[in-house]
């Protein structure tokens, strides 16, 4: 009776175990079939003329739509809260809403070999609630989600790359990269290191301003309160390039509720 208590006890917590892990892979994966809600924020130091900070705190809700039995189509909305220092003397100390983004991925249901990949449309709406916090443009392009799963791996990237097609006359053209790289190991027990810098480029500035590219990581854990799991990370980025007035370093943190089948 005693060796069965011990077998159910141990099968129970591999299950357990093996369920966080699961978990963990789909948090970190941006096409996965998991509805999730992660709240991003992105406290940037040395913003502007006075070396203040900016925030940005970016509510992402994902949400997968089966399309059919092969294909999910993941809907990733980016509604941005930000609080913009003065970035010139008539220009700045605002906070209200971004500009809301939307980018949907085609994503097979099931991958063939071990690469899992999506891709679709990304748009943005000129929704800034203050002139200086978006860019009064209505912007399209493209998407797209590449990743593998090896073990405790999991690493790959998004991109994404948009350009202006309406709104305000009187604001410049958008053109607009992003290149997300991500790497995660993953432990025992929901912990995780991580590494997801943001890497953009606005191709209708000067080049000397153009690009933003940080170097930096973090980690974080899956975990549960109640009967609703969680996925929190902490991550901090040097920008070894950055704009003039942008910010020379960002500190990122985020909470994300995820709604696992």
């Amino acid at each position: 009776m005693l060796l069965a208590c011990v077998f159910l006890f141990s099968v129970a917590t591999r299950s357990i175990a093996d369920d966080v892990e699961e978990i963990a892979k789909q948090a970190q994966n941006p096409v996965a079939s998991l509805i999730s809600v992660p709240f991003q924020n992105n406290l940037n130091f040395g913003v502007g003329p006075k070396d203040d900070q900016q925030n940005v705190l970016d509510i992402q809700p994902v949400i997968p739509i089966k399309l059919t039995d092969d294909w999910n189509l993941i809907t990733r909305t980016i509604v941005p809260v930000v609080y913009e220092p003065y970035i010139s003397p008539t220009a700045g100390d605002a906070t209200g809403l971004g500009d809301v983004q939307l980018a949907m991925y085609l994503s097979p249901t099931k991958s063939t070999g071990s690469i899992i990949w999506g891709v679709g449309p990304a748009i943005s709406f000129p929704t800034a609630t203050e002139r200086y916090l978006g860019q009064g443009k209505f912007s399209a392009g493209l998407s797209a989600a590449v990743l593998t799963i090896r073990g405790p791996w999991l690493f790959g990237f998004l991109t994404t790359d948009i350009t202006s097609v309406g709104g305000e006359s009187d604001r410049e053209n958008v053109h607009q990269f992003l290149l997300q790289p991500f790497v995660n190991f993953n432990f025992a027990h929901g912990w995780y290191l991580a590494s997801s810098p943001i890497i953009t480029a606005n191709w209708k500035i000067a080049e000397e301003d153009r690009w933003t590219v940080p170097v930096g990581g973090g980690g974080g854990k899956i975990f549960r309160v109640g009967k609703q799991r969680l996925n929190a990370y902490v991550q901090a980025f040097d920008n070894v390039v950055h704009p003039h007035e942008a910010g020379n370093w960002t500190l990122r943190v985020q909470l994300q509720l995820l709604f696992p089948k």
